[in-house]
């Protein structure tokens, strides 16, 4: 009877645990850019995640908020909690670049990125902590753009799934988003390429939080991230090498 008990206790931990996991594993806690969401999920669901601006999440662990790691969009976010000692050392993982998105029906009748200044259109953007919309910034600035454009924004966002729901949704004409997010709206949305003299230098990095109580797990997660399977998984996202 006792055996058989033993038995049925443990096939309900098994089924309990997520699919996928060991049983007895650490389940970590990884704050992470809203970009990166279909990128980790496909490589490991079995960790609890939580996807926002990497400003907002920088700001959620300096008050304390309980995370394992950290991965940003902008090393402006990691570095800042670096230098307070709020993160281990930071190390890059991943790269990116902006396009810009219409909807498939495109009511603006967009086809370059000049023409947001030529037409009448209803542009939405990440706002400017937001990583995505400080790099969005930066190019409006280097194709000259940024005084005549910024005025037809009707809309700035926490993040860059915010910019994408809103195109998506025709609650705008265009928005400036990573090349990884039109994957996942493919049908939705057509990318207008952004000249490569203009894109910024868009990098993500990863790191241990010093509050976690699960370093060792979070250090090897780390080390998943930039080995090969982890890699593979960031690139069939649209990810660039490091």
């Amino acid at each position: 009877m006792g055996r058989r008990l033993g038995v049925v206790l443990l096939l309900a931990v098994l089924l309990a645990a997520p699919a996928g996991a060991k049983p007895g594993a650490t389940r970590l806690t990884i704050f992470a850019a809203a970009s990166l969401t279909e990128a980790f999920q496909s490589f490991d669901r079995n960790e609890t995640y939580s996807f926002a601006g990497s400003n907002t999440l920088a700001a959620q662990i300096q008050q304390g908020a309980p995370a394992d790691v950290f991965a940003s969009a902008s090393p402006q976010y990691t570095q800042d909690l670096y230098r307070r000692k709020l993160v281990e050392k930071p190390v890059t993982f991943a790269s990116n670049r902006l396009v810009l998105i219409v909807p498939k029906s495109n009511p603006a009748g967009l086809t370059s990125v000049y023409d947001l200044a030529r037409k009448d259109t209803k542009l939405v953007v990440a706002g400017p902590a937001v990583p995505v919309g400080s790099y969005t910034r930066t190019v409006l600035r280097k194709l000259g753009l940024l005084s005549s454009v910024l005025g037809k924004v009707v809309s700035q966002e926490s993040d860059v799934k915010g910019v994408v729901g809103k195109v998506v949704l025709g609650q705008a004409d265009a928005g400036f988003v990573y090349v990884t997010d039109v994957k996942p709206v493919a049908g939705q949305v057509t990318a207008i390429r952004i000249p490569a003299w203009a894109q910024p230098r868009v990098r993500y990095e990863i790191a241990v939080v010093a509050a976690s109580s699960h370093k060792s797990a979070a250090r090897a997660w780390i080390k998943r991230v930039l080995a090969k399977q982890g890699q593979a998984a960031l690139a069939r996202s649209g990810f660039g090498k490091p």
